[in-house]
């Protein structure tokens, strides 16, 4: 961190990051937003201080790679560092044009990734999913990765209230329940309703955990904590990119990655949860 940004607030976080004059709108935190202008034209914007040194610069990484898809609206990233992170405000309506997200989400998946657990191209391989540190270790084969990577550090994080035996079992039953094989998706990684914003255009995605994973994972996400019109985003993302035989057999394997990241990050109220998930693999 340079020298002085500990206590920089974030009007001038912004106006360093991007050159735009910044004026504040809100109370500093960990978002606040501002005014940015340029003399001629204004518009509105978020400041987010990150949780931990290098954060703000792996999201604004994610932001980019998702945004390159060209595919999924995503708020422009107008500067970061490993403390900030200035991005467009998003001015939020009721959800509409749910088709057209399941579209576009399907298109997102389809841009693809260089292998399972690869990072955004500018992407650190030490990342978070919200404050919890999540590891991006590429490999060819999604099972072993998935247990690798997404499940069992996790369990180990979480071994004082979870019982380890039934998610290695599960780890050892993931690839005959693992369905056909698919290529690296392009991963929001954190697809949670919180982290799908709507205004009058639609879905935009924020506070992506980006890497490359199987698309199903996302739609399990979107499932386990609900989001408006689900059924007809998912019935949208089939018409693009058809789903799998068995697709929503699979929708519990998928969310065991991000319960055993609410275990991590709150306890006991998901670890129930995930341990339920973990024994419907058989």
């Amino acid at each position: 961190m340079v020298s002085g940004q500990q206590s920089e607030g974030p009007a001038a976080a912004a106006t360093r990051l991007t050159g735009f004059e910044a004026a504040s709108r809100g109370p500093s935190g960990t978002l606040s937003e501002v005014v940015l202008t340029d003399g001629h034209q204004h518009f509105d914007a978020v400041v987010k201080r990150g949780h931990a040194p290098g954060a703000t610069r792996a999201e604004a990484a994610g932001l980019r790679w998702l945004a390159a898809a060209d595919a999924v609206r995503i708020p422009h990233v107008h500067g970061a560092d490993d403390t900030w992170l200035v991005l467009d405000r998003v001015t939020e309506t009721s959800p509409s044009h749910a088709e057209d997200f399941g579209r576009n989400l399907a298109r997102l998946h389809s841009a693809g990734a260089p292998a399972f657990g690869a990072p955004p191209p500018t992407g650190p391989a030490d990342a978070w999913i919200g404050t919890a540190p999540m590891r991006n270790s590429p490999r060819e084969s999604w099972p072993e990765w998935y247990a690798e990577h997404r499940i069992l550090p996790y369990v180990r994080m979480a071994s004082e209230i979870l019982d380890t035996t039934v998610f290695e079992r599960a780890c050892a039953r993931i690839p005959s329940v693992a369905g056909p094989a698919e290529p690296p998706a392009r991963l929001h990684g954190d697809l949670w309703s919180g982290n799908v914003l709507w205004d009058a255009g639609g879905a935009i995605l924020i506070d992506p955990a980006a890497h490359g994973g199987h698309r199903e994972t996302d739609l399990a996400m979107l499932h386990l904590f609900g989001c408006p019109h689900l059924e007809r985003i998912v019935a949208a993302y089939d018409e693009v990119a058809p789903l799998a035989d068995g697709y929503r057999e699979r929708i519990a394997l998928h969310q065991l990655f991000p319960l055993l990241v609410h275990t991590v990050l709150f306890g006991r109220s998901y670890a129930r949860q995930a341990t339920d998930a973990a024994r419907s693999l058989g």
